[in-house]
């Protein structure tokens, strides 16, 4: 299903191949987490996994974690290591009008991570690759309404869990753990019977006027004042951590055992 070798002989570690079941199993959550996204009233977009500097400004990642992203020198270009950072920045230098509020939009896109200073036990397997799949959340909001824009996020990522069936936990970051662009945080945990630890698949972070202020995002009251928005965002969710919680904690004498809300995306009940 999953084979790590060749993804060495063809990239290099990080980067593997899934085959079969494996890779219909990704493509079944990436479908899943789409329609559930949909549902709840989420604009589905598809943006370039590629990004100059002024996005990476714009949602935080330049100048503090250039280490982490693959930059392409020549065109002076960076894979994306979230959605978040092409799909917020669809709202850079955008005057809203208030009635807009809150945008709602979701993205599917392939992330590229180079997890500098990583190593050990972190990096075998699924638990930290250079390249993985995820849908990605984003809000954008008035400040007054972004707390509850921030609570329906949280709920909707608990919901696709339950669905799934996996056990997790959620957890409130302290200001130390959070990144400095963030203002509120929560983690989002699956348990991993395999490993016998718990595995972050999604964080859901309001980042305030933060983001917001960096790219121009804002929009026009009532009053006819220009005020900065709110930005929110959340993973809903990554896949390989998802995908090694769904083959650990589901085997059965006949197999691993596909979730009931999954076996329309996957047409198959059973990995054996």
């Amino acid at each position: 299903m999953i084979d790590f070798d060749l993804g060495v002989k063809i990239t290099g570690a990080g980067f593997p191949v899934y085959k079969g079941k494996g890779a219909q199993l990704q493509r079944a959550l990436i479908n899943f987490f789409l329609d559930e996204a949909r549902k709840a009233g989420y604009l589905e977009i598809m943006p370039p996994t590629v990004v100059n500097a002024a996005s990476g400004y714009g949602t935080g990642q330049l100048p503090d974690k250039e280490g982490q992203m693959y930059h392409c020198e020549v065109d002076d270009l960076y894979l994306i290591p979230t959605a978040e950072v092409p799909v917020t920045n669809i709202y850079r230098d955008v005057i809203l009008e208030e009635k807009q509020l809150p945008i709602k939009n979701c993205a599917y896109t392939q992330c590229f991570r180079r997890e500098a200073g990583s190593y050990g036990k972190d990096v075998r397997g699924l638990n930290r690759l250079h390249e993985f799949s995820k849908v990605e959340l984003v809000r954008i909001d008035k400040p007054e309404h972004s707390r509850q824009s921030h609570k329906e996020m949280l709920d909707h990522v608990e919901g696709l869990l339950q669905k799934l069936e996996l056990p997790y936990r959620i957890l409130r970051l302290c200001g130390g753990d959070m990144s400095f662009t963030a203002a509120l945080c929560f983690d989002f945990e699956v348990y991993s019977e395999a490993q016998k630890r718990w595995l972050e698949v999604s964080s859901v972070s309001n980042f305030d006027t933060y983001q917001a202020n960096r790219l121009k995002c804002r929009y026009r009251s009532g009053e006819k004042k220009t005020e900065l928005c709110h930005t929110l965002n959340g993973s809903a969710l990554a896949l390989p951590r998802i995908v090694a919680a769904l083959l650990e904690n589901n085997q059965t004498p006949e197999g691993i055992r596909i979730p009931k809300a999954l076996v329309p995306y996957t047409g198959f009940e059973m990995i054996d």
